[in-house]
């Protein structure tokens, strides 16, 4: 699912064979110009039979997977159904990331040339996920408009060691960093939704199902109201399913692999953003283009397809963020030498790689007795 698979490890393409070393912060040499120009002019078209074909064929997988684990696990012995489910969550749950990631192209207007049908398709797909979509939309727009700025960004927001909370230090521990890690991800994404938990600071309460929050502009506001009926018409669904097939079955069947799709989510995003050798500048230092340089590629081996490649070109996906997922990889292969040591790819696993990104990445500071005082790197001392 998705185009391509691994990209060449950095010792193949001869780039800098430490992932932990720092990339560049300094203006490049290089313009967006440039690398447009070293991408093939066929990646930036969109197809809307391709595109389709790739809801359809995952969509597909989500029959298939809830086919059988409504129809056959409750056969199984007892000891074999609790080894059955486990199997279907995970499956289920990594299908219906790949349908994110589409409703997040859609969001783009990488999915097709016809801004309705983005909408439409990402209004159904997102809803049905529990995700707010033009609300998602607009933030997640101006997070890719402003990465890597400190005052700025959407998600993710790193925090200078003044700002870090008083029990950080009770916590910046082995068990510490499980308990954080487990909140993060299952609770992650709604509190981020609802309370703006890890995003920019507002000088007032901010929601993404408000319509009059500071989030959004007046011209955006009937949209958001679209969003919050998308997601009132799926509680409906919902709640029907749950009085008809009863709540259990609807947790089983929905609610685990919704959990892992916003596990991976968060996941996903917090990985891209998180990085010991990624800068992140203040207004004194950050520009367009170094910020959308300051992000990293992930390889999740299989998942990188089942994630529709969001995982391993998301450096071209924010230089480019109207390229369709299945242009990405050949894309970023074409970057790569231009971009040089800007270009970051860390192959870590991804569970090794949370779990050192939350042991080493607490908080943001410049340098000391650096000139370049609004660029901050991550550090982890909080005595």
């Amino acid at each position: 699912m998705g185009a391509g698979g691994r990209i060449s490890s950095p010792t193949e393409s001869g780039l800098k064979k430490n992932p932990l070393e720092r990339v560049p912060y300094t203006k490049p040499k290089f313009s967006l110009s440039d690398i447009k120009k070293a991408i093939p002019p066929h990646c930036f078209e969109r197809s809307l039979i391709r595109s389709f074909s790739y809801v359809v064929y995952d969509l597909f997988f989500v029959a298939l997977f809830y086919y059988i684990a409504n129809n056959y696990i409750h056969l199984l012995p007892s000891t074999y159904q609790f080894l059955a489910w486990p199997i279907y969550w995970a499956l289920q749950g990594c299908v219906c990331t790949g349908i994110w990631v589409i409703a997040h192209e859609c969001g783009h207007h990488a999915f097709s040339d016809y801004q309705w049908v983005d909408d439409t398709v990402g209004l159904i797909l997102h809803s049905a996920l529990f995700v707010p979509y033009f609300s998602w939309k607009y933030s997640h727009r101006r997070h890719h408009s402003n990465t890597g700025s400190l005052e700025r960004d959407e998600v993710f927001v790193p925090k200078p060691k003044s700002k870090v909370r008083w029990f950080s230090k009770y916590l910046n521990n082995p068990p510490g960093r499980l308990i954080t890690m487990t909140i993060t991800l299952t609770l992650g994404w709604p509190l981020y939704l609802a309370f703006n938990v890890s995003g920019r600071h507002y000088d007032r309460f901010a929601c993404h199902y408000d319509p009059y929050g500071p989030i959004f502009n007046a011209r955006e506001r009937l949209q958001i109201f679209i969003s919050d009926a998308g997601l009132f018409a799926t509680t409906y669904v919902l709640y029907r399913l749950a009085m008809l097939k009863g709540i259990t079955w609807l947790i089983c069947i929905y609610g685990v692999p919704l959990l892992i799709v916003n596990g991976f989510l968060v996941l996903i995003t917090y990985l891209q953003h998180t990085h010991p050798a990624l800068p992140h500048y203040d207004s004194s230092e950050w520009d367009w283009l170094r910020g959308a340089l300051a992000t990293v590629d992930r390889d999740y081996g299989v998942l990188n397809k089942i994630f529709h490649n969001i995982t391993d070109t998301h450096i071209a996906h924010h230089l480019f963020s109207t390229m369709p997922h299945y242009n990405a990889m050949e894309a970023t292969k074409a970057i790569r030498p231009i971009l040089g040591e800007y270009y970051q790819l860390d192959s870590t696993p991804f569970y090794k790689a949370m779990w050192r990104e939350a042991r080493e990445c607490l908080y943001v500071e410049p340098d000391e007795g650096s000139q370049e005082k609004g660029v901050y790197w991550y550090r982890n001392k909080l005595e």
